[in-house]
């Protein structure tokens, strides 16, 4: 079984776009998203179609379900920008664009051959909204991760690639197709860099490999296309790509 795995989508449907077409010259038996697709971006809609489009199935990330939820973005932060963003998107939905969302599963599970397995979630397996990073203690990942474990865990969240070794388990994060951090920057403005991220897992007669993909993307075309339309991030996004 090769997997290829996207997260952190953000309605950037300039990079899903360039990233589906890398992924198709990659030989994979199934694209899996990881959650957050469709806020604080320019293009939600466009970005639900095209995952709709190559049937993509898809993990609930905690901004998907502040769209479905308008309460619970609440809990998570007071920057009133943030919130304004996914009111934004949230308006340009339709119905079906919501009805879609809430088909997104909590978690999955991934056979990937007779001895490996691919646990899938967001943030951490108990919840959408846990950073779980390079530099996170050991004991607290045992906490976060729960007592089931598998060859491969991978979650999204944090926008930050990578592969991490704990107790035997790889932590993989694929990174961010619309918005890949330069740094952790929970609670900051971040610094988004002009390219997109994705990764593929792949288990073959117990042989494991699990790579890092970065997608060049054209920053001119990033500019027009967050310059299209007047969703509350624009100027900042602008500002991370000249």
């Amino acid at each position: 079984m090769r997997v290829a795995l996207i997260s952190d989508l953000h309605a950037n449907e300039l990079a899903l776009r360039a990233v589906f077409r890398d992924i198709q010259s990659q030989g994979v038996d199934i694209t899996i998203c990881l959650g957050d697709v469709a806020t604080l971006g320019p293009h939600p809609r466009e970005v639900l179609q095209i995952l709709r489009d190559e049937r993509c199935p898809c993990i609930l990330g905690n901004h998907d379900e502040f769209l479905l939820d308008r309460q619970l973005i609440e809990s998570y932060t007071e920057a009133p920008i943030i919130k304004q963003a996914v009111d934004w998107c949230r308006d340009q939905l339709s119905t079906d664009d919501l009805a879609f969302i809430a088909t997104f599963q909590t978690g999955m599970d991934i056979q990937l051959d007779a001895e490996s397995k691919l646990i899938l979630f967001h943030g951490s397996p108990r919840s959408h909204m846990e950073n779980l990073l390079a530099t996170t203690p050991a004991d607290e990942l045992d906490v976060m991760l729960g007592e089931r474990r598998s060859t491969v865990m991978a979650g999204g969240h944090t926008h930050l690639q990578l592969v991490r070794q704990h107790r035997g388990t790889l932590l993989l994060n694929p990174g961010s197709v619309g918005m890949p951090f330069l740094e952790f920057a929970f609670g900051q403005a971040p610094k988004v860099m002009a390219h997109a991220e994705y990764a593929i897992v792949e288990g073959k007669a117990g042989n494991v490999a699990v790579t890092l993909h970065r997608v060049a993307l054209d920053r001119a075309e990033l500019r027009k296309a967050t310059a299209s339309t007047d969703h509350p991030l624009r100027a900042g996004l602008l500002s991370n790509y000249n």
